[in-house]
């Protein structure tokens, strides 16, 4: 099946940006993709200050629009951090998933949040004004079982593994790495993920704006279960696909069974109820 990565040049009008994502999800739908993800903070610039300014209840005015363009196009789309949810006086990165008929299939909250200090280049601490989320979130299509992730969440194995665990074949991981993180760890972190549990890996960013007060990377990247980079995007605002095979996937877990070769009567990672 195809995947389509929307790299959205994100600005500060959440209706402008919601218009463009959705006429670039019809575009994607147009040339065959039946999965499609938009970026983190897709609706809103990303940073502490504009959290509560853009949030939004669920569902709301980004997730009926979401909604529909899904049921529109037969397809299931990934609604990035599609907003600042805000639910019970707390505000949460939320990631939602729509499914070909429009209804809600998943809703991720951003369970690590991202609170980082790299002295002389990166401080940032969305704790300031984000909850955690607390569940694990996946979805099946006819086509295989994905796992949800956004951004930090990326950095932690454990999750990744326990997706695995539960049959995800595809993670897929709307996130904004910054011109520090990014260049030293977005793609490495793919890779690492997609090797170690022999599955799809897809993290879809945000154009690179320069006067944002974020820089995100960009490179929206999708990575296959040897660990190869199968698709990547530069800077710019574009549409990255690709074609996903499953039977490769089984084939590369045939061929390397560390799947069936671990050692669970020495070590293990467990989800938590």
């Amino acid at each position: 099946f195809r995947l389509a990565l929307i790299q959205l040049h994100v600005s500060a009008g959440k209706s402008d940006n919601l218009h463009r994502a959705c006429g670039l999800v019809r575009e994607a739908s147009a040339k065959g993709a039946k999965i499609v993800a938009l970026p983190e903070c897709f609706n809103s610039p990303y940073g502490t200050q504009y959290f509560k300014e853009y949030a939004e209840k669920i569902p709301g005015e980004s997730t009926q629009k979401l909604s529909k363009v899904a049921k529109e196009c037969s397809i299931y789309l990934i609604g990035g951090r599609s907003i600042p949810e805000e639910d019970g006086g707390k505000l949460y990165n939320t990631c939602t998933v729509f499914g070909p008929d429009g209804a809600l299939l998943a809703k991720h909250r951003k369970v690590h949040l991202f609170d980082i200090n790299v002295p002389g280049k990166i401080q940032f601490k969305e704790s300031e004004t984000l909850s955690p989320g607390n569940s694990f979130s996946m979805f099946d299509t006819p086509y295989c079982k994905v796992g949800l992730g956004i951004c930090y969440d990326m950095r932690f194995p454990e999750m990744a593994q326990i997706y695995g665990q539960k049959g995800c074949q595809l993670l897929i991981y709307p996130g904004a790495f910054n011109m520090t993180t990014g260049p030293a760890h977005w793609e490495l972190l793919q890779r690492g993920r997609a090797v170690d549990n022999q599955l799809y890996v897809a993290a879809v960013s945000p154009a690179r704006d320069e006067k944002a007060s974020y820089v995100a990377w960009g490179h929206s990247t999708v990575v296959n279960p040897w660990g190869e980079v199968i698709a990547k995007a530069g800077a710019e605002e574009t549409v990255v696909y690709t074609d996903i095979d499953l039977q490769k996937l089984a084939e590369i877990r045939q061929q390397i069974p560390i799947l069936s070769q671990k050692r669970c009567d020495l070590y293990g990672v467990e989800m938590k109820e």
